[in-house]
């Protein structure tokens, strides 16, 4: 369980959220949306430990994420995020094998036989077999991005955090790797993910925190987060909520009238 309280986030000494206070628990996932620049990374990061908060506290499966190592909070929390950096000279499976690093001491580089089945089956859940002996750094963007989340599904942490993780990828891939994490949060894992496509977020979250003004404006399921109002005012444009007969709800930005 994620557990954040009156959490308070800067930068240089401005605040760009305030107040900020949710819970994510096992086998949840929760999905961050919101405009460009509103700090959804930022408090990705925070919730990581890799970001330290101006207010409130933040605790990760019954720990204050300020209070654990790096190595333990590894084996805790895998954080992936839109832009890692590019492994040089690596090849893909090497690149997932990166995900063991916590469970080892920073001297003992040799993998164990656990390692070696962490990676192959992280490999195979992400259908990436056909890439695993190919250089990281010839792959194109979409197949960078499912490697980054193998490494994260080969960490075997309890708590799952994903920064854009559908950026780059097409429709189908899209699907497959929410498809994924939604099958890996059935299995009791807490993921919080930050996505831009409030449809995408609406099919696979189980809630939306959605950030806007410098705060968080609503955590609650798609269906209540939704409102064509409140949507209308954080982005600026108007956008019309469409309600299905099985309960799932759609949001579509208004195009302005076509001058004839």
């Amino acid at each position: 369980m994620i557990d954040v309280r009156g959490v308070a986030l800067g930068y240089g000494g401005c605040r760009i959220l305030e107040d900020v206070s949710l819970t994510i628990r096992d086998g949840e996932l929760l999905a961050i949306v919101g405009p460009n620049g509103v700090g959804k990374s930022t408090l990705l990061r925070a919730i990581a430990g890799l970001r330290p908060v101006e207010a409130g506290s933040i605790v990760v499966q019954g720990r204050a994420i300020d209070s654990l190592a790096g190595r333990e909070r590894g084996r805790i929390i895998a954080l992936i995020e839109a832009d890692g950096p590019l492994p040089d000279h690596m090849t893909v499976s090497d690149v997932v094998a990166g995900g063991r690093l916590p469970y080892r001491p920073w001297w003992h580089w040799s993998s164990t036989p656990e390692d070696r089945r962490a990676i192959d089956l992280a490999i195979e859940l992400t259908e990436i077999e056909a890439l695993r002996d190919r250089p990281f750094a010839e792959l194109s963007s979409g197949e960078r991005q499912r490697v980054w989340i193998a490494l994260a599904v080969a960490q075997d942490t309890r708590v799952l955090l994903l920064d854009e993780p559908t950026s780059h990828l097409d429709i189908r891939h899209t699907f497959d790797m929410l498809t994924l994490i939604r099958r890996l949060v059935a299995g009791g894992k807490s993921a919080v993910v930050v996505l831009h496509d409030l449809n995408v977020a609406a099919a696979f979250a189980d809630r939306i925190a959605l950030l806007g003004e410098r705060k968080l404006l609503a955590c609650d399921t798609p269906a209540r987060v939704f409102d064509e109002l409140l949507l209308g005012r954080v982005y600026g444009i108007p956008i019309a909520v469409r309600r299905e007969a099985d309960g799932s709800v759609l949001a579509f930005a208004v195009a302005p009238a076509r001058s004839r």
